[in-house]
């Protein structure tokens, strides 16, 4: 303890109650304290808790007591909680159970600093209780750091161990391969130390060793950096995007040219684009779960080499099937972004400001495919020919890859965690300190089933992400079915070459960039309502726009049929259209990443990379059939019947929206703190009104009588 706490405490030592009276003199704060603590275990069944947790058992209180008691009473216990592995033996319960003690009573005198402080100054009171990401229900009551006392750091701490034990090699229940292992080395004589040494001594509780940030302004965490660092960065991530998406779309206008040089209908041309979007579905299903364990830098790297690598095999192919295979490997490694950015955006910004860095990311995506055919068709016209369209896109790729190995630095906070713990390692000589991701021990099996798998099932047993991942791939069809669509009314019905009708596509373009401007305006009202919420953010305030951006997603279909299909009718009257199927475009995709963003947090990446696989798979397909459906059925049937699909999945965000509270509190993935903050404002408000009538039942009859006598 300091010096002035035991000057405290000689004062005080002789204290009468009444010595304190003037600071809770309507003993508001005792009835405050007596309400938190009600639930407090004694010290016994708190030590029998923590050995039942050491060996994976039910505790005694969650069985006793019921699973909304527990809830609201496990901040008040987590603070002055062991940690779940220190109660190993005789010794070490003595010794913990002493450091909780001192610990205790240096909190206290904290609070009592704390309370004269504010004799002098207002500073708004801490909530004690739990962040909202404890998983009681699951009995994995994670540990806080027993010092740390900031609301914003603790949530960050749970963040992080949610992380962990999500990670695959992180379980409790031995894996196959540790138990073959376990079998080995007891089947097989332990081996001595050598030199005649003795075994040495267990290691003390390893959660002493584990390294965790500095309180809420480490700077060593992303959400810390100066605004400049985050804003490179971002415009670093935002360029590889960009780079990635234009590959898949800058080979449309070398569809024509490829058919006729190897002699094939241009359908099996189009398969150059489509292989490359399909390789969008494969590829976020092992970088997703690869950022999870190693950190977002070393897949963003690797992916960025090997898709500049692949597309120049592409641009020096001698036949069609090199190029077709070299465009799927491109996709592959091109999806990397895709996956990856938005959850670095996610680790570098808050919730106030992740919105308008997940518009950044938004645009590159829609952006990048509408900006890049109009270049390849004026390459594929000029003398450097079609291979020309796939050098630009590796140097691009090239560029990506020196930026982010040069300037890219890891955001991830478990493997900023695992830097740190590298560190103090070697300057201090102590091997035991660590990271908790260090704890983890891959085991391939379990990597397939859990991490790898994990998308799927997220994308399969989550309703949310199911039926939101169908909109967005229907949306994201429509955008590469767009690619063949502009190219038969503009170049088909108007004549135009394909460079000239490439822009075209302008129109989009600026629709996107109105909706995003709209965002950015509108930010400032989500930052007032996310305040008020105790900066928990509601997802379903994400989708109000959606809404919006879907009837003119509709409206935009249809103008765009019944205006292009005859040539009659000026070419910018078409070409506006764009207006509506880019807003909506943008608007919708944004909007519903950024609900699966807020909903599932640290399974965002996860939940990302299951959207992304299915609307590649549509991204993939719909460029195959445009061709035959807009010949088949003429330009405006085959708009209506889009534009009617359109309409029927306008009120999607309108059911989330109103239902999506409901439906998220059934999620086994999504965290739901706003939900659990409202059951905690409820059972509050409950539990004053009670305590008001019995408190102050004199008063209030009092009061009553006064009403009526006047």
């Amino acid at each position: 303890m300091q010096e002035e706490d035991y000057a405290m405490l000689r004062n005080e030592a002789d204290a009468s109650p009444e010595r304190f009276a003037q600071w809770d003199q309507h003993r508001q704060f005792r009835e405050e304290y007596h309400e938190r603590h009600r639930h407090d275990m004694s010290p016994e069944a708190r030590e029998q808790n923590i050995e039942a947790h050491a060996r994976g058992e039910r505790t005694t209180s969650e069985v006793s007591v019921p699973q909304e008691a527990v809830a609201t009473t496990i901040g008040e216990q987590e603070e002055v909680a062991h940690p779940l592995s220190r109660l190993t033996s005789a010794s070490s319960i003595s010794t913990s159970s002493s450091a909780s003690s001192a610990s205790t009573h240096s909190a206290r005198l904290e609070e009592i600093r704390t309370a004269r402080s504010t004799t002098a100054r207002s500073t708004p009171a801490r909530d004690r209780r739990a962040t909202v990401t404890s998983q009681a229900s699951s009995g994995n009551i994670l540990t806080l750091h027993p010092t740390e006392r900031h609301p914003e750091a603790i949530r960050r701490i749970e963040t992080h161990r949610s992380q962990h034990a999500g990670t695959v090699g992180a379980s409790r229940v031995d894996s196959r391969l540790s138990r073959t292992l376990s079998r080995r080395r007891t089947e097989k004589p332990l081996p001595g130390l050598g030199a005649g040494k003795p075994f040495p001594p267990l290691l003390p509780d390893r959660e002493e060793y584990v390294v965790e940030f500095d309180g809420v302004d480490d700077p060593l965490h992303a959400q810390n950096w100066p605004m400049k660092k985050k804003l490179y960065i971002g415009a670093i991530l935002a360029f590889d995007a960009l780079s990635a998406t234009m590959g898949s779309s800058i080979f449309s206008a070398a569809t024509r040219p490829v058919s006729q040089q190897f002699g094939v209908a241009q359908v099996v041309g189009t398969l150059g684009t489509s292989l490359f979007v399909f390789g969008y579905a494969f590829g976020p299903l092992m970088w997703a779960p690869f950022s999870e364990l190693y950190g977002r830098k070393p897949p963003l790297i690797i992916a960025a080499f090997g898709f500049s690598i692949f597309t120049i095999a592409v641009a020096v192919a001698k036949d069609l099937q090199t190029i077709l295979i070299c465009r799927f490997f491109a996709g592959i490694f091109g999806s990397s972004p895709l996956a990856i950015v938005a959850a670095v955006f996610a680790d570098m910004f808050d919730n106030k400001l992740r919105g308008l860095a997940v518009a950044v990311f938004s645009a590159t995506v829609f952006m990048g495919p509408l900006l890049a055919p109009f270049i390849g068709g004026f390459i594929t016209q000029s003398n450097l020919g079609w291979r020309w369209t796939e050098y630009i896109s590796s140097i691009m790729g090239f560029a990506s890859f020196a930026l982010l190995f040069f300037f890219m630095e890891e955001t991830y906070p478990p493997v900023v965690l695992i830097n740190k713990a590298s560190e103090l390692r070697r300057r201090t000589k102590n091997w035991g300190i660590h990271a908790k991701q260090e704890e983890i021990e891959v085991d391939f099996k379990e990597l397939i089933v859990k991490n790898v798998s994990r998308p799927m099932r997220i994308l399969f047993t989550e309703p949310i992400v199911l039926l939101i991942t169908i909109y967005m791939s229907f949306i994201y069809g429509l955008l590469y079915l767009f690619l063949t669509a502009y190219a038969l009314v503009f170049q088909g019905v108007y004549g135009w070459s394909a460079g000239v009708g490439g822009l075209a596509y302008f129109g989009m373009v600026v629709g996107e960039v109105i909706a995003f401007v709209i965002i950015v305006l509108d930010n400032p009202r989500y930052i007032r309502k996310l305040e008020a919420n105790n900066n928990i953010p509601v997802p379903e305030w994400r989708l109000p726009i959606s809404m919006v951006g879907g009837v003119l997603f509709a409206v935009g279909l249809f103008w765009f049929g019944w205006t292009g299909y005859s040539g009659n009718v000026h070419w910018i009257v078409p070409v506006l259209s764009g207006l509506f199927t880019g807003f909506g475009i943008f608007s919708i995709f944004l909007s519903l990443l950024n609900y699966l963003v807020d909903a599932y947090l640290m399974f965002a990446a996860s939940a990302i990379a299951a959207n992304t696989f299915m609307r590649s798979i549509f991204g993939g397909i719909f460029p195959l059939f445009a061709t035959f459906m807009f010949n088949g059925m003429g330009i405006e049937w085959a708009s209506t019947l889009l534009g009617c699909v359109a309409a029927v999945l306008v009120p999607m965000p309108i059911v989330f929206y109103v239902f999506g509270k409901k439906i998220r509190a059934k999620s086994k993935f999504a965290p739901a703190p706003d939900i659990e903050q409202d059951k905690r404002r409820d059972e509050e408000s409950r539990g004053l009104d009670d305590d008001g009538d019995k408190v102050n039942g004199e008063s209030n009859g009092l009061a009553k009588k006064k009403t009526k006598e006047v």
